[in-house]
């Protein structure tokens, strides 16, 4: 998840939003915290659960913003936290029908972590993730299949 996030990461800027659904364990955070080491925050990226949005500063570069909408019933609420999103690189974990009238363009990650699977030699779960994307920003998703070194 962690090489996903990294990989996700290239292709961010100020402005974009990204939602991850999945269930708990799922490795939402996982993804989260190799997007942020890609991106060079300062500091760990921690789950937001309890303080529902944590802003992780950048050395250069628009912030990334990791929000916990488990408790958010509407987008309403998530417009609440009054998180600037034109100017950073949000994250929302459990964004799955919240983000109506926040933007026309988002990157939805659905996860699935099957149960009863059996761990790889080196000990990871494997994980089915879908990557859709919403609006023109993200009409294109050919850097997806692209080689990789």
């Amino acid at each position: 998840m962690r090489e996903l996030g990294a990989l996700l990461a290239a292709q961010l800027r100020a402005g974009d939003l990204v939602t991850l659904n999945g269930e708990l364990g799922a490795g939402k955070t996982t993804l989260t915290r190799g997007l942020g080491a890609a991106l060079g925050v300062r500091g760990a990226v921690t789950s937001p659960t309890f303080v529902l949005a944590r802003t992780h500063p950048r050395e250069s570069g628009a912030p990334l913003v990791h929000v916990d909408a488990y408790r958010l019933a509407t987008a309403i609420e998530l417009d609440d936290l009054d998180i600037d999103f034109a100017a950073s690189i949000v994250v929302v974990e459990w964004g799955a029908g919240k983000l109506d009238g926040i933007t026309d363009d988002w990157l939805q990650l659905d996860i699935v972590r099957p149960i009863g699977g059996i761990e790889s030699e080196e000990g990871v779960e494997p994980r089915t993730v879908t990557i859709t994307g919403h609006g023109a920003r993200w009409s294109d998703l050919g850097w997806l299949s692209a080689p990789r070194h």
